[in-house]
């Protein structure tokens, strides 16, 4: 007998979370790639150097890779200020943990996830921080719950990942403005939570060699290797999207601007509050 539609697409997701899983003439955003993404960026020799530092992680007893985004060097020669966390899910966080988020002055919580996930590993609440659903996958093709390259792409291409992106990265900018601190987070942190985070150190003007390293950061956070689709992450992943940026907007910045639809104030906003 055939699964039920609706159980069908959870069973495929459930599969996918252990896979896990402007205008024409505004100028470009510094660190943003084309079809050949890493060209013109001076990058350091070993720009996990930058990444994997003392006090990038949270070390929060429950999750496994919340770490912070503060000190990378942006726009302007601007640092990166403290005031957004991105994380693996919050169900198994401890009392302590509520305490030391809290502490950051924690007042948003994205959620990135599916109904299903949200289900089955519901977040415990942290104190005085508003959660806000954004679930990136919800609209993507039954393939991409289960084939995690197609995923990295429908990022980019789907309308409502689209949407959700946009929304974590507007909330992000909105809670910043007035002191507080933003938590987003997927299952595992380093797929849908990745490239949120890549795109906005992008946005930030940090540059591609420094957004790559946080993002392969998961590795060691999670203690996973790049071969290990459950756990760890991979450079081709990552850029996947950036492929798709560059194939259906001509860029990454085209894609902020254009396929998130940032404006050049929201851009200037999110960068007013998160670089010091």
């Amino acid at each position: 007998m055939s699964l039920h539609p609706v159980r069908r697409r959870a069973a495929m997701i459930t599969l996918s979370t252990a896979l896990l899983v402007a205008p024409a003439a505004a100028p470009a955003l510094a660190g943003s790639a084309s079809a050949a993404p890493t060209s013109g960026i001076t990058a350091p020799a070993d720009p996990s150097s930058k990444v994997i530092v003392p006090g990038r992680e949270i070390g929060l007893a429950g999750t496994d890779n919340t770490r912070t985004l503060a000190g990378y060097i942006g726009h302007d020669g601007k640092r990166v200020n403290d005031r957004v966390l991105r994380s693996d899910n919050l169900s198994k966080i401890t009392a302590n943990d509520t305490r030391i988020l809290r502490a950051r002055e924690v007042r948003t919580v994205v959620d990135l996830r599916t109904v299903y996930e949200r289900t089955v590993q519901p977040d415990r609440p942290v104190p005085g921080a508003q959660v806000m659903v954004a679930d990136v996958l919800g609209g993507v093709s039954p393939i991409s719950l289960i084939d995690l390259k197609q995923a990295y792409a429908e990022f980019v291409t789907n309308a409502q990942a689209r949407r959700e992106i946009r929304r974590t990265l507007l909330a992000v900018e909105r809670t910043a403005a007035t002191g507080g601190t933003t938590l987003y987070h997927c299952s595992a942190g380093k797929d849908r939570t990745g490239w949120t985070t890549a795109v906005l150190l992008t946005i930030l003007g940090v540059d591609r060699a420094t957004v790559d390293a946080d993002y392969l950061a998961s590795n060691h956070y999670r203690h996973a290797s790049p071969n290990d689709p459950l756990n760890g992450v991979n450079i081709g992943l990552l850029n996947t999207s950036y492929a798709a940026a560059a194939k259906t907007y001509g860029s990454v910045d085209g894609y902020i601007r254009h396929g998130l639809g940032l404006s050049d104030a929201d851009i200037a906003s999110l960068r007013a509050s998160l670089l010091v």
